[in-house]
């Protein structure tokens, strides 16, 4: 945690300077997260990298192709791509590009408990801090416990 005094120094050097993060990092010696947190809790909006990437003009395909073939290994598909012109080497890159575009499938429940009534409960505690009963701190605390009646 940096000191109010220090975040509103970073946040004017940003504004008002023009120093870029890499550059408030280095001289201020602190950590990039601690500057960028700095700087979104100085309300400075942080612009996204509007680099293109050699697979934007085959994104709508590998969606389309996801989208049929949702199982369809990202190997497989940076075959098809590379035979539609795709110039790019790195098949780690271009994994991490289709697991940002892969459907992800609805999210199932997989064990049902069926019990006999009385069989299960829940429980739950709580803790409220202490509270002046006469002249005397106490600590108060809830314990609740619900038996599941029959279905």
């Amino acid at each position: 945690m940096i000191s109010p005094e220090l975040s509103a120094r970073i946040v004017r050097l940003y504004r008002q300077e023009k120093w870029n993060v890499h550059s408030l990092c280095t001289q201020l010696h602190l950590h990039h997260t601690t500057v960028e947190n700095a700087l979104r809790q100085g309300g400075v909006e942080q612009p996204v990298s509007a680099r293109p990437s050699l697979a934007d003009p085959f994104i709508p395909f590998i969606k389309d192709t996801l989208q049929r073939y949702p199982g369809l290994s990202a190997a497989r598909l940076l075959s098809m791509v590379k035979e539609r012109g795709y110039p790019g080497e790195s098949d780690g890159h271009f994994r991490k590009i289709v697991a940002r575009h892969r459907p992800r499938p609805a999210a199932q429940a997989y064990l049902q408990l069926q019990t006999l009534p009385a069989e299960q409960a829940q429980v739950d505690w709580a803790h409220f801090g202490k509270h002046e009963v006469g002249s005397t701190l106490r600590s108060l605390s809830a314990f609740v416990m619900v038996l599941h009646p029959a279905a």
